[in-house]
């Protein structure tokens, strides 16, 4: 900041990695930071994605509070007792309600990983990848009282190429946070007035949240559709399951292969593929059309097949969990 910068009370509340890189970002750019808010250690464990901001805490002396729901009474009374010029809510799962967003003098802020209005609701990246979508976004707004509609401060649009997971795309989407963030700060704290516009909503429905049951790979699905969704739902997600030879497996990460047409019964091991490179290795499953080659899986005991190993695993065939087969 500039010796004539304002200097701002900055509130940040997260509990999801995408919090992680843009509060790194505003400290490095020299913006102090008032105060962490995080949810207590139990509810986090239920979260996917969940981040721990001790670390940063500790290392840049700012208290951290856990809190348990951000509408309660408790939290409440906390974020005004805080009395910030500005909040950001950066991975958050709960929509805060007026109160809550009148704690900040200057307003409240998240982001949401889509160009919005487009696929305004949950999981928007994991949904973008399993819609098959080329491109999605990012979008800094001003947090209103219903789901990603308030004004729009930035926007920055993110291709998804096919060699793109849910990790890599949110890496973009860190990335983005901090850019945006970090000009809404300067411009802050050089006093510029805030502009934001409105949303036009087109009437789409929101995107339904998803939880790790929902991530059963259905094989007969076209073989695009199936690597869209494993690399859909990979870490730090719960992951895609199926059944290796009747045991519950998740199905970490795959390949796509240039085939069309139906090879054999969808879920069905072709084979294995085998190179001298272990990374190449894995199994061939046939889907209703083309195939995947299974890179990396882990069996119900915990244990983590890949390479070599997984290319001499004997699996012959991936169905429902609750299917069996002689």
């Amino acid at each position: 900041m500039t010796p004539t910068s304002h200097a701002l009370r900055i509130g940040w509340m997260s509990h999801h990695v995408e919090g992680i890189k843009p509060l790194k970002a505003i400290l490095a750019g020299g913006f102090p930071v008032q105060a962490i808010i995080t949810l207590h250690e139990d509810l986090m464990a239920r979260k996917s994605g969940g981040a721990d901001f001790t670390g940063i805490a500790a290392k840049h002396d700012i208290p951290l509070h856990h809190i348990r729901n951000a509408n309660d009474q408790t939290a409440i009374e906390l974020l005004e007792d805080l009395n910030f010029d500005v909040l950001f809510v950066i991975g958050w799962s709960q929509i805060l309600h007026p109160r809550a967003l009148r704690s900040a003098e200057l307003g409240c802020f998240g982001a949401h990983a889509s160009f919005l209005p487009a696929n305004r609701g949950s999981a928007p990246i994991n949904w973008a990848l399993i819609k098959g979508e080329a491109q999605t976004g990012n979008t800094l707004m001003r947090l209103s009282e219903e789901v990603d509609a308030g004004d729009i401060v930035d926007q920055r649009l993110i291709p998804i190429s096919p060699f793109d997971n849910v990790a890599t795309l949110y890496d973009r989407v860190a990335e983005t946070n901090c850019a945006m963030i970090l000009e809404l700060l300067k411009d802050l704290a050089d006093g510029k007035p805030l502009l934001a516009q409105p949303q036009s909503h087109d009437g789409s429905p929101l995107l339904p949240r998803r939880r790790p049951e929902h991530g059963l790979l259905d094989w007969a699905r076209p073989a695009r559709e199936v690597y869209d969704f494993i690399r859909a739902l990979t870490r730090p997600y719960p992951g895609a399951f199926s059944a290796a030879d009747g045991e519950l497996t998740m199905i970490w990460r795959s390949a796509l292969l240039p085939v069309t047409g139906p090879l054999a019964n969808p879920g069905t091991v072709i084979g294995p593929m085998i190179s001298d490179s272990p990374d190449a290795c894995g199994l061939v499953v046939a889907c209703s059309k083309g195939a995947v080659v299974l890179l990396e899986i882990e069996d119900a005991d915990g244990k983590v097949w890949s390479g070599r190993e997984l290319a001499q695993s004997g699996i012959s065939i991936f169905t429902h969990p609750q299917e069996r087969h002689g």
